[in-house]
């Protein structure tokens, strides 16, 4: 049985999973889902995922949710080159730690630019006062320093000289704040030559393919919100911004 994905790629966890699905030739059906169209809160995805969010995997009658889950699963499964996620147990533990500190600082920080740029405006129907907007980019940079200065070092990649997990990962979450119209890599050289050795790794073309629509911002601006989430998730947002 064909492996099944179900994605948005206007979701970072999602793009990650995707690039590496189709890097490593893994066959698998794409079941494209919109979150902002409230696709998640269908009753056909409900059965497949109670929890009502993306990336999942579908595998036969196993069903995986969270991203570095299925990543990890992908790998064992597939029998991935061992770069992704090395054997070895000091290597394979800075993957670990670096999947595990991104899920509280670099995620968040970089996609609460892309949300308070474009995507609660699209809810509200107004922009969000800039000092808001100010402290986010504040916060991210305050994580930016950190994977320049304890995660890539002067190291080619995230943990020596190969491609990780950790690289792609990393990379798909600052191509948030690029569909905000801010560029993470602008006066970061470092970090910009990083990016320049991770997309030739994983290949200009696919890099592309799962960043076309965070990256076309006339696409972004002209989404259209799902009437009964839009009112089920104003109050949430207007609580959220006080």
């Amino acid at each position: 049985m064909v492996l099944e994905l179900y994605l948005d790629l206007l979701s970072q966890p999602c793009r990650a999973v995707f690039i590496f699905a189709k890097k490593n030739n893994i066959p698998f059906i794409i079941r494209s889902m919109e979150m902002l169209k409230g696709q998640l809160f269908s009753e056909e995805f409900n059965k497949v995922n109670i929890l009502r969010k993306v990336p999942v995997l579908k595998d036969g009658d196993f069903i995986l949710e969270e991203s570095t889950a299925i990543l990890l699963y992908l790998t064992r499964k597939y029998n991935t080159p061992s770069h992704w996620y090395p054997p070895d147990m000091k290597k394979r533990a800075r993957v670990d730690e670096f999947l595990a500190w991104q899920h509280s600082n670099l995620r968040p920080c970089a996609a609460k630019i892309l949300w308070l740029r474009v995507v609660i405006p699209l809810f509200l129907g107004q922009q969000i006062p800039s000092e808001k907007v100010q402290d986010a980019l504040e916060e991210l940079n305050i994580s930016l320093q950190k994977l320049d200065e304890k995660f890539l070092q002067d190291r080619p990649f995230i943990i020596g000289s190969e491609i990780s997990l950790a690289d792609l990962v990393a990379i798909t979450e600052l191509m948030q704040p690029m569909g905000a119209g801010w560029d993470v890599f602008d006066g970061r050289p470092k970090l910009l030559e990083w990016r320049k050795r991770v997309e030739m790794a994983l290949g200009k073309e696919l890099f592309m393919e799962a960043h076309a629509r965070i990256l076309n911002a006339q696409e972004l601006k002209n989404i259209t919100i799902d009437p009964p989430l839009k009112a089920q998730m104003k109050p949430v947002l207007l609580k959220m911004l006080k």
